[in-house]
């Protein structure tokens, strides 16, 4: 059996992570309109809503693990590739001028969050 004491900050990341992500991603629901207003046409909202279903669901992801790291520490890697695979592209695009600063500082957010997730799944002792 491990020391709960051991598990209190990865519980604390996944639980932070995953309301971090929902109040982050459920307003852009409501945002078609206003990036609309912005310029920002959508041609494939069905791209911009399917994003934002499976952001949120992993979302999810965080906070179940959050409630048990010990029993979910191997869905942990998945996480850190979940929040790679944002990040890397998004810099890749600012690099080349085709995002703007705005973005890649949130990008930069989902970046510290993986680097948490990945130190949350070392100090995780195996079960």
């Amino acid at each position: 059996m491990s020391d709960p004491a051991a598990l209190k900050a990865p519980k604390r990341i996944y639980t932070i992570a995953g309301i971090y992500g929902l109040i982050v991603l459920l307003p852009l629901y409501f945002g078609e309109h206003a990036m609309a207003a912005l310029g920002q046409v959508l041609t494939k909202p069905e791209y911009y809503y399917g994003f934002l279903g499976a952001a949120c669901s992993f979302q999810l992801v965080y906070l179940m693990i959050g409630r048990d790291p010990l029993r979910f520490r191997p869905l942990m890697p998945l996480t850190l590739i979940a929040k790679l695979s944002f990040t890397i592209p998004v810099a890749i695009l600012f690099l080349s001028g085709r995002v703007d600063l705005f973005v890649m500082i949130m990008a930069s957010i989902d970046a510290l969050i993986g680097l948490a997730f990945l130190w949350a799944w070392r100090v995780t002792p195996l079960a």
